[in-house]
């Protein structure tokens, strides 16, 4: 553990300042004082996720939620019994017995977690381009859409708030990719031959790992992304489809990301890490 003391008050603050910690990351590219709403998506890109245990862990680092001055804030504790090992505020006020507790869990036993996954492929190209009208319309394929920072692309369900998923100030949602080799390696592995358009999401790239740009900017043509987190299948995917594409899936259902600078994105578009 790196510690590091919380920049504003608050409980939000003193969570924030107890996740990088743990993680040994600093402020630059993190959430910073937001809620837990937010960080859960910044925590997905490293396949993380904090949980609420049902009883107060015994063992390992943790995060307790604590009272300080009879307000709420955050520590870290340690140990077994455990103790306080680290307190954002670092003034040494009196801190109450924990009320509750944060761990960091793995969305994936089976793969890294605390640090984003390494690039193997770096640039592509856009193949597909597509847009639904409304939540679970069909997604019909354009040569060119708008992509409208905090909106997504002109035309589609998510930009007029209209989408299956997320609510008002949901990173995430604006824009969502897939490779054309996942869909591919699906055909290939299972039979299922999913058309680009039925994956349901706005950009079919080639060539480049998706799944390395979680948590990074990166540009298509013109137009600047971030990378929020993977865009794994769910059952709504599978209900509009067939069944076995959600385990076909795991962990190459695409990303999810929102925009930053808008433009322009065309099929031929180059896609390029910044």
């Amino acid at each position: 553990m790196r510690p590091l003391e919380q920049r504003t008050d608050g409980a939000d603050g003193a969570l924030a300042a107890c996740v990088l910690s743990l993680l040994e990351v600093e402020w630059d590219g993190s959430p910073g004082d937001a809620p837990l709403t937010r960080w859960q998506e910044w925590l997905a890109a490293r396949n993380l996720r904090a949980v609420v245990p049902a009883e107060l862990p015994g063992s390992g680092f943790w995060i307790a939620a604590v009272e300080r001055d009879g307000a709420p804030h955050h520590v870290v504790m340690f140990g077994a019994p455990p103790d306080v090992v680290h307190d954002p505020a670092g003034d040494g006020a009196a801190l109450s017995a924990p009320q509750a507790a944060l761990v960091l869990a793995p969305l994936d036993p089976a793969l890294a977690a605390g640090a984003l996954p390494g690039a193997s492929r770096t640039a592509g190209t856009v193949e597909g381009l597509y847009i639904a009208p409304a939540a679970e319309a069909p997604c019909e394929a354009v040569e060119t859409a708008e992509a409208v920072v905090g909106r997504g692309l002109r035309g589609d369900r998510y930009f007029e708030g209209r989408g299956t998923f997320g609510s008002p100030g949901d990173a995430g949602h604006e824009l969502t990719l897939i490779e054309a080799e996942a869909l591919e390696a699906l055909a290939a592995e299972s039979g299922i031959a999913l058309a680009p358009g039925d994956a349901r999401r706005n950009v079919v790239t080639r060539g480049v790992d998706l799944n390395a740009l979680a948590g990074r900017r990166f540009a298509i043509g013109e137009v600047e992304i971030v990378g929020r987190r993977w865009c794994e299948p769910c059952a709504v995917l599978q209900r509009l489809t067939t069944p076995g594409v959600l385990r076909g899936l795991v962990h190459r259902g695409g990303l999810r990301a929102d925009i930053l600078g808008g433009g322009t994105i065309a099929r031929g578009d180059a896609v390029r890490p910044l």
